[in-house]
């Protein structure tokens, strides 16, 4: 009976779902095949604004039949400059809602249309989801170096000349957090004299190193976002989104100025290893008291330029 319910309940966001995002995928491949080859920037302000009408479909679910919510913890530095400025945004991976997750932060900040995402390739192939993502800019990685250096390469200088600002966000664990990964990274951990970490897993450092070389004199900061779940809450995820089942979040965000980051391709690699050392110390420490160090932002929403679906 409950399965019933549960798909009863997604029925009407799903017809939405189908409908918008075959609509959506139409005009971007349409958009692909006449403006691209005429004016590329052209082609990405359409396509970005087209995209834009998807993910709040997507983020509809999450805010309003879901019920996400949201609490952000940050300095006023940070607060000031997310959304002015090109960024990597560097999130740990939790669950199979981050993308979403990650869609309703930018959405507060007014930066939705400049959200991009690393992505693992076999998303690419997903009708609608996938295909907006791939039309709309996001990189795809095969999870093998040696296919993927050139494309990020290709990928970071494309966004060199981006209308605007952009985000890209990289889950540089490389696969969400589940206890079978997370044993599998204490025992690598321990193998190379390593911290054995308690609540992320150990970030894979290559494309990161790669996106801040190669972006460093156009992006300007790096966003290290902290993602963890009050004791007493289950993890979000798609399923329970679709279920209409309410999830509580707490963001953690901290800015570093890329300018300021190490020089050698070493030092950039350590310097994320590092962050991922005090970004588990960080999730340790919410465990115990169910909030992080610092000031939470309680409101913080920028007044965004048209969100009808989600206000």
């Amino acid at each position: 009976m409950e399965k019933l319910a549960a798909v009863v309940l997604s029925l009407p966001f799903g017809m939405i779902f189908s409908l918008t995002g075959i609509l959506i995928n139409i005009i971007q491949a349409a958009c692909f095949l006449i403006i691209w080859p005429l004016s590329k920037n052209t082609y990405r302000r359409i396509v970005g604004a087209v995209t834009e009408i998807f993910f709040l479909v997507m983020i509809f679910l999450v805010n309003w039949l879901a019920g996400l919510e949201v609490h952000l913890h940050t300095d006023l530095e940070t607060y000031e400059s997310i959304g002015k400025e090109n960024a990597l945004v560097m999130p740990n991976h939790i669950c199979d809602a981050d993308v979403l997750m990650m869609w309703v932060l930018a959405e507060r900040f007014n930066c939705l249309r400049g959200a991009r995402m690393v992505m693992k390739k076999s998303s690419k192939y997903l009708p609608i989801y996938g295909w907006a993502n791939w039309f709309n800019g996001a990189v795809f990685l095969d999870r093998n170096w040696a296919k993927d250096e050139g494309k990020l390469k290709s990928s970071f200088q494309e966004l060199k000349d981006f209308p605007g600002s952009f985000w890209l966000t990289i889950f540089v664990e490389g696969t969400r957090m589940t206890p079978g990964k997370l044993l599998a990274a204490q025992e690598f951990a321990v193998s190379k004299g390593l911290p054995a970490p308690k609540n992320v897993l150990i970030p894979r450092t290559k494309g990161f190193v790669s996106a801040v070389q190669y972006m460093r004199p156009f992006v300007s900061a790096v966003y290290d976002v902290t993602v963890a779940v009050p004791k007493g809450h289950p993890i979000p995820s798609v399923k329970r989104f679709l279920k209409r089942q309410p999830s509580v979040v707490h963001f953690h965000i901290k800015r570093y100025a890329t300018k300021g980051l190490p020089e050698s391709d070493e030092g950039v690699a350590q310097w994320c290893k590092d962050r991922f050392v005090v970004k588990d110390a960080m999730l340790e420490e919410f465990r115990a008291n169910d909030t992080f160090e610092g000031k939470e932002i309680r409101d913080f929403r920028i007044p965004p330029k048209k969100s009808l679906i989600v206000h």
